[in-house]
């Protein structure tokens, strides 16, 4: 799995407050989305099905910068790194065009848990393992 990824994300007007500035939340909506383009679909759902792991978020830090507006077309731009053998991090940003820094960012960490709910460590080798 790659360990750096880019999404582009519309900003469409459901996405937007009354002054047409994207709503706060749904930039949390856009990292999910980033995250979930750059492990796979397929793969999340073979590891729940498969193997009973899933991912959920234990922490989370935003700094908010200037708000995207509607119309927009944002790259949202995604690293991650393990922090010990139960944490995944991963640093998300929002990019406006042209923009020279982020419009929002992101601290977001990962942990595996079974279907049990109880925590595991992040199966690193299944992350970069072939879909069957």
């Amino acid at each position: 799995m790659p360990t750096e990824s880019h999404l582009p994300v519309h900003v469409y007007y459901e996405d937007t407050d009354f002054s047409g500035v994207v709503y706060h939340a749904n930039y949390l909506k856009f990292f999910e989305r980033a995250r979930e383009h750059a492990i796979g679909p397929d793969r999340l759902v073979w590891l729940w099905d498969e193997h009973g792991l899933g991912f959920v978020v234990y922490q989370l830090e935003m700094k908010f910068d200037a708000g995207a507006r509607f119309g927009e077309l944002l790259d949202i731009r995604s690293s991650w790194e393990m922090n010990g053998k139960y944490r995944m991090v991963w640093q998300q940003a929002a990019w406006r065009p042209g923009g020279e820094k982020a419009a929002v960012s992101a601290t977001i960490q990962l942990v595996c848990i079974d279907q049990a709910r109880r925590l595991q460590p992040i199966p690193l080798p299944l992350l970069d393992a072939p879909l069957p």
